[in-house]
């Protein structure tokens, strides 16, 4: 069986970040889905989950609401390691080209004085929130990608090293 994309990256190595994990065609569309990597992965406590539901609440409302974006956005959801998420867009764009989207979005928490959706009619888990860590977790990542925007290590994934036998088995190193 073949390891999914996502397990040949290098999770020793990776910062936090924009990077593309994968891009799809569907018929005639293409779709991309989006690392956006809040922590680095197994060498720091990951985001405490009742701030990752709320950064999920605040930030797929932004993004739906977003007037130039909000007609690309497919997903936008927590990764089950619980160091970031994933978004998928509509269309083929480098990890760049939506650093503002990803900029503002992380920014724009800041200013929430209520979580949306957290009632018991549209949320699964209504009680789950915590609106204070959202923010410090949001202003944390929005702080290091503003600080690291010439950083190309913040939208290229490190990949793991291929080792390939001569009849073509792959090996991964991580």
């Amino acid at each position: 069986m073949e390891l999914i994309q996502s397990f040949t990256v290098d999770h020793t190595r990776i910062v936090p970040g924009i990077f593309t994990s994968r891009v799809d065609v569907l018929g005639e569309y293409r779709v991309t889905t989006y690392d956006v990597r809040l922590k680095h992965p197994n060498r720091e406590p990951v985001v405490d989950v009742s701030a990752m539901h709320t950064l999920e609440h605040l930030i797929a409302t932004y993004l739906r609401n977003d007037p130039e974006w909000k007609d690309e956005v497919v997903y936008w959801g927590p990764m089950g390691c619980l160091t970031g998420f994933y978004l998928i867009l509509k269309g083929d764009r480098a990890p760049r080209e939506i650093y503002d989207l990803m900029l503002n979005a992380f920014r724009s928490v800041d200013d929430a004085t209520e979580v949306p959706g957290a009632t018991p009619v549209n949320c699964g888990n209504y009680l789950m929130h915590n609106l204070g860590m959202a923010k410090y977790y949001a202003k944390e990542f929005a702080d290091y990608l503003a600080a690291n925007a010439g950083n190309a290590a913040i939208f290229e994934y490190p990949q793991a090293e291929r080792l390939v036998t001569e009849d073509g088995q792959k090996f991964y190193d991580s």
